[in-house]
């Protein structure tokens, strides 16, 4: 089994994800499914213990200071834009997908810098031209992005359809989702104009050291785990229970569409 998993690495000089047995589905995996399944009832839940802090949305405090601060606050701004990465349950999904294969630092840096250019320019240039969409459509867009790294990790694509979509620039394409889906919150929210811009790139400064933070302590522990067997026995299963977080996402923002 370990054989075939390290058969399925990916090249990540061009960022090709997991192929091989370990893609089909490796044996055992009713088992493993078994052991995890209070994890998989867990995530199927997570929606409905977070309530309204799930995805995107802000806290009541943090939505107050928002509504009621005026000028430049650059400090504050930080703050607040490396607690939403840091507890961005939707962002760090995607970003444990997108690194899941990923070995050297160079290739890391590589995709999460592409993130991190699609992520600001929307939130930077949504807010400031007033651009908002549906807050439901498209967290569930976000939701969809975590659906889809997911697959992409299992080799579903080269399988189903026999080819290989561009890894690199479908990451660049859902880091610009993942910003609109802050932008329209912040629309939402009424910030003051006056100090704005400033405002808006100290938030931004804030957001890529939460991403900074969220990495790290993800790479922490996939460095510890990829050192141990039990990583390519387990990497398909992590890969579906998160797709399934992912379809959790999707169903709970399209039901608040429908009900709101």
């Amino acid at each position: 089994m370990i054989a075939a998993a390290s058969a399925a690495i990916p090249n990540d000089e061009i960022g090709v994800p997991m192929r091989g047995p370990m893609s089909m589905g490796p044996p055992g995996v009713f088992v493993r499914w078994r052991s995890a399944f209070p994890f998989l009832l867990a995530l199927l839940a997570f929606p409905f213990l977070c309530g309204g802090a799930f995805a995107h949305a802000v806290a009541e405090g943090d939505k107050g200071y928002i509504q009621e601060i005026t000028g430049i606050n650059l400090m504050p701004f930080i703050y607040l834009g490396a607690k939403h990465m840091v507890t961005g349950y939707d962002h760090i999904l995607f970003l444990f997908g997108v690194i899941f294969f990923l070995y050297r630092m160079k290739h890391i840096g590589i995709y999460v810098s592409l993130f991190a250019i699609g992520h600001s320019t929307t939130m930077l240039l949504g807010v400031y031209f007033n651009v908002g969409i549906n807050s439901y459509i498209i967290d569930a867009i976000i939701g969809l992005s975590v659906v889809y790294k997911a697959l992409d990790n299992m080799g579903a694509y080269q399988r189903w359809f026999g080819f290989q979509p561009d890894t690199k620039l479908a990451t660049l394409i859902f880091g610009f989702f993942h910003g609109f889906g802050l932008s329209t919150k912040i629309i939402e929210y009424n910030i003051s104009p006056d100090g704005l811009v400033p405002n808006l790139l100290a938030f931004n400064v804030g957001v890529e050291i939460g991403q900074l933070l969220a990495l790290g302590a993800i790479l922490i522990v996939m460095g510890f785990w990829r050192k141990t067997p039990s990583f390519f026995r387990h990497a398909y299963t992590a890969n579906v229970l998160m797709m399934t977080a992912g379809f959790v996402l999707i169903g709970y923002q399209i039901t608040g569409w429908f009900v709101s």
